[in-house]
């Protein structure tokens, strides 16, 4: 999986539910919360403050090492 700015969270967790570490990392909790289906990464980094690249970076890193 590649993850860009526009990729939506519940995606990300679907595809790995061990990725959900990074996102509680930076305080965002709402995992389950049924936002999360629809909200990119970018819209949840802009709503909690948190910086977006440095999470797609952290992301992207953990899925390449798990090939």
């Amino acid at each position: 999986m590649v993850v860009t700015k526009d990729t939506i969270i519940g995606d990300v967790i679907d595809y790995d539910v061990d990725a959900g570490e990074f996102f509680l990392e930076i305080g965002m909790h709402c995992l389950t919360c049924p936002v999360s289906r629809n909200e990119t990464i970018e819209e949840a980094c802009e709503v909690h403050g948190t910086d977006a690249d440095a999470l797609i970076e952290k992301l992207n890193k953990y899925f390449a090492e798990q090939k």
